[in-house]
């Protein structure tokens, strides 16, 4: 049987449509360079966040309650992905220290909305200010074409929720079970 030779437009693939091939230790070291780049970027804000007495679990309430203020305890668990009880014990602090502010919502008073007291938001802000330099000076060693490749490859990694809080955007309340984890038969979304 003889091949048919493919029609001129199918032979040369449009711009961009090419397959990019990556090789397993490329994936793995991409894996480990998140991981480590995470890790001592998160470093930069242990001085000051132990000044503030403060842990690295306050620290993701402060940034995500800063990015959207008058989100509910729901959107915050959501973004966290973590437990109530885990939420409610770092928000109890935040709110004694006088950095949280949480008020009943408008059209539904169960609701619980969060914000940054003026203090939160300047502990937030001081916080950002120890990881800006780094990620300064990390974009312009890299340039414009691969800071915006990094951003696209973040952006794939993210679960949709995740993708809606960085957007600005509600996340969807279908997703609350965290990927990798399955709902029991028996509980409700």
């Amino acid at each position: 049987m003889t091949a048919r030779p493919l029609p001129a437009k199918q032979i040369l693939p449009d711009p961009g449509a090419g397959h990019l091939f990556l090789r397993e230790e490329q994936i793995r070291q991409a894996q480990q360079l998140l991981m480590f780049a995470s890790q001592d970027l998160n470093a930069q804000c242990d001085p000051l966040l132990e000044q503030y007495g403060l842990g690295r679990a306050h620290h993701r309430v402060l940034i995500v309650v800063g990015r959207r203020p008058g989100q509910t305890v729901g959107d915050v668990l959501l973004a966290l992905r973590i437990t109530k009880q885990s939420l409610g014990r770092v928000l109890t602090e935040l709110q004694a220290r006088g950095l949280v502010e949480q008020v009943p919502g408008r059209q539904d008073r169960r609701q619980r909305l969060l914000s940054l007291t003026p203090e939160g938001a300047a502990i937030e802000q001081a916080l950002f200010e120890c990881q800006r330099e780094k990620l300064v000076e990390a974009y312009r060693a890299a340039g414009g074409a691969a800071v915006e490749g990094f951003r696209r490859v973040l952006g794939g990694l993210l679960e949709p929720a995740n993708r809606a809080l960085i957007n600005g955007e509600a996340p969807a309340r279908a997703s609350r079970t965290p990927p990798g984890r399955t709902r029991p038969k028996d509980s409700q979304p």
